[in-house]
C-alpha cells in the first residue's frame, strides 16, 4: 500500500475509533479525519506502520500496522500513563 493511501486509512480509522469512544462516554464532541495527525510513519517492503494521535486531551495514541503479505491492518490504542523527565545519565561522566 502506498504511503498516501495508508496515511488516509490511518486517519480514517483513528477518527472512527476516537469518535466511538467519545460517543460511548456520552460526549457530543466529535473529531474529523483532518484532526488526526501522524507522528511517525514508515514503509518497509510491502508493510506500513504509523503512530498517530489527536488533539483530544485523553492521553491516547495509536499504532497502526499494515501487513502487506496478509492484507491485514492491525490497530493498537494506547493510553499514556506517565511522562517522566530524567536528567541524562551521560552528563558528568568521562
Amino acid at each position: 500500500m502506498g504511503n498516501n493511501k495508508f496515511e488516509k486509512l490511518v486517519k480514517k480509522m483513528v477518527a472512527k475509533y476516537a469518535n466511538q469512544a467519545l460517543k460511548d462516554a456520552g460526549s457530543a464532541t466529535q473529531i474529523s479525519e483532518e484532526d488526526v495527525y501522524i507522528v511517525w510513519s514508515c514503509k518497509t517492503l510491502q508493510n506500513n506502520k504509523a503512530l498517530a494521535s489527536t488533539p483530544l486531551h485523553d492521553g491516547m495514541y495509536y499504532e497502526l500496522t499494515y501487513n502487506g503479505d496478509k492484507d491485514e491492518l492491525y490497530f493498537d490504542a494506547y493510553l499514556k500513563q506517565e511522562n517522566i523527565c530524567y536528567p541524562c545519565p551521560c552528563h558528568g561522566e568521562e
